[in-house]
């Protein structure tokens, strides 16, 4: 876990919060409120229970454990800055409690349960991502009311909608590969991405696909030509593989190029390639064209994705974009704009790759503001 994992925002800053509360504390947390997590593939932790429901029970206890007060079923609607006392403006003692702390408040909210009003706010809405879950982006609107500068939004970590014409992706639904996914913005490769890819009916999912989601949809937002590539051979160049078909060829003249192709990538896969560029099947390697030769060659390690979008934020598990790093102290996550606020997790915009990073992202930048809270409280 570094800040190489996370895109957008500024490295130095998600680096430092990062570092306030790693990994290992995020571990320790969960197995000190009776959640014992284990480490799956690529390093996922997950509960030793598999059960989501346990560590949300976990975290009420915490909650009521901590004297926190829930208020379910209630919206807030609107933050409004108060001008404060000039005893307070000057640098004076501002109490936490008590009815001086209310008339000294610095906001107040205004919910669909009446009027509140604080000292501190935290801004923890999360992005737009998944709106069935309340994260609908109205943290964003909040934010911007106080003064802050939302860097525009896209979904991140979606699956690729690809053109229905296109005659790979349509032959292949469930099918999964390891790939590896090129990304070219300005027609230039912006970055180079490996792993899973999963053929769905409506185009390409699976981790490689869900990370590249949020690279396409950036330069679609900034109005530069995007598009992506698919390799069914990462790592290897096109000469390495046409040179591999050549040796094959001397080797098993009349191995089929279904037989020897198959070896290579998924059965499936390969039949549906070989469909695609209309290439027999059934054609011996001793009889396979220098141009066909060539032209399925380019295939493995070139194949263009038709992407003509994502699934958008109701499917995409994070969002880019959200409130200016550079407007937040990363010390405190405090607000250098609006003294008092706070702003955490995917409000911000950092948005990590598919795997538990944006869950890291969250608990650091949590603990910072509540840790900066606790010590302006006491």
């Amino acid at each position: 876990m570094s800040e190489r994992d996370f895109w957008g925002g500024r490295s130095t800053i998600v680096r430092r919060v990062l570092r306030a509360f790693p990994v290992a504390d995020t571990i320790a947390f969960f197995r000190e409120i009776g959640v014992p997590l284990h480490e799956e593939a690529g390093g996922k932790l997950f509960p030793d229970t598999n059960r989501a429901r346990d560590v949300l029970a976990a975290l009420l206890r915490e909650a009521a454990a901590a004297g926190v007060t829930l208020v379910a079923g209630c919206r807030v609607t609107d933050i409004a800055r108060l001008q404060p006392p000039l005893d307070v403006a000057r640098g004076g003692p501002e109490p936490a409690e008590g009815p001086d702390a209310t008339e000294r408040a610095r906001f107040r909210i205004a919910t669909s349960r009446g009027e509140l009003r604080a000292n501190a706010v935290v801004l923890a809405t999360g992005g737009q991502s998944l709106p069935k879950s309340g994260s609908d982006g109205a943290g964003f609107a909040l934010a911007a009311s106080l003064g802050h500068t939302i860097v525009p939004t896209t979904p991140a970590l979606d699956a690729l909608r690809l053109d229905p014409s296109d005659p790979l992706h349509r032959a292949l639904p469930g099918v999964s590969q390891d790939v590896e996914l090129a990304v070219r913005i300005d027609g230039a490769i912006a970055i180079r991405l490996t792993g899973a890819l999963l053929w769905t009916h409506f185009g390409a999912s699976g981790p490689v696909a869900m990370n590249a989601s949020r690279h396409w949809l950036r330069a679609q937002i900034e109005q530069r030509p995007a598009s992506i590539t698919v390799s069914f051979c990462p790592g290897r160049q096109f000469d390495e593989i046409d040179a591999r078909w050549t040796r094959r060829a001397a080797e098993r003249p009349r191995q089929s190029v279904q037989t020897t192709l198959a070896a290579m990538v998924p059965a499936a896969v390969a039949a549906a390639l070989l469909e695609a560029l209309a290439i027999d099947n059934r054609i011996a390697l001793a009889h396979l064209s220098r141009d066909a030769r060539r032209r399925l060659t380019r295939a493995l390690v070139e194949w263009p994705l038709p992407v003509i979008g994502t699934r958008g934020y109701q499917y995409a598990e994070a969002t880019a974009g959200g409130v200016a790093l550079t407007e937040i102290n990363p010390a405190t996550m405090e607000s250098r704009l609006c003294p008092g606020l706070y702003l955490v997790g995917e409000m911000l915009d950092v948005d990590g790759r598919i795997g538990g990073f944006n869950f890291q992202w969250a608990w650091s930048s949590g603990f910072v503001a509540g840790r900066a809270l606790g010590k302006s409280l006491a």
